[in-house]
């Protein structure tokens, strides 16, 4: 597959089964959600450039490295992505945050804008784009797209689970786009849901169902 790294850290694999498990609450739902982003962090932001420094430390001089280059900024999709803000934050307080709001239409699949809110200065940053699910891509595409519109010229795709039908989807639409995820599950049902999957997670995030 294409552009994807697929991250197989043992403490991202155990928190996403929890993830999986029926019997895991909205509450915990939420925690193991902002965890596993935030050890994903470590992969999709391994390649930041980084410029020497001199510190004054207690003892002396040092040369060290500091992050350099763009900035970032993090756009959740409404509603699951929101869940893996926090753990991102907590590395990146730096970060800007934008939103976007897309739904998948349930006769058509298709997806629907209907919420954007995007920082300012969104075309001088490096863009990750959080959702919890990659199941047939659409609103992957659409996300890109619209950040494409909006002047981002580098963006990568954060995800804890994907469908390798999402993963073709957005591999032919955007190929340069780099996608990471912790998981490449079975496919899609007739529904168009990730098998085996974890159910909608927004649903199990807000306790919705």
């Amino acid at each position: 597959m294409q552009n994807v790294k697929i991250i197989d850290h043992p403490l991202v694999q155990h928190k996403i089964s929890l993830m999986r498990d029926i019997n895991t609450g909205s509450k915990e739902f939420r925690e193991l959600a902002s965890e596993t982003a935030t050890l994903m962090c470590y992969e999709a932001t391994r390649d930041l450039p980084l410029k020497t420094v001199e510190i004054q430390t207690p003892i002396s001089i040092a040369k060290s490295r500091v992050i350099s280059g763009k900035k970032l900024a993090f756009v959740p999709v409404l509603r699951a992505g929101l869940a893996m803000t926090d753990g991102l934050i907590k590395l990146l307080p730096a970060a800007k945050v934008g939103h976007v709001g897309i739904f998948r239409d349930p006769d058509t699949s298709k997806a629907v804008e209907y919420y954007c809110k995007l920082p300012c200065d969104i075309a001088e940053r490096e863009v990750i784009i959080t959702d919890i699910m990659l199941a047939t891509g659409g609103t992957a595409v659409k996300t890109i797209d619209m950040l494409l519109e909006a002047g981002v010229k580098e963006i990568k795709l954060m995800c804890i689970i994907a469908s390798p039908e999402g993963i073709d989807t957005v591999n032919k639409a955007h190929p340069d786009v780099e996608i990471y995820c912790g998981s490449v599950d079975d496919g899609l049902n007739e529904k168009n849901y990730i098998v085996p999957g974890l159910g909608d997670a927004g649903d199990r995030i807000f306790g919705t169902k």
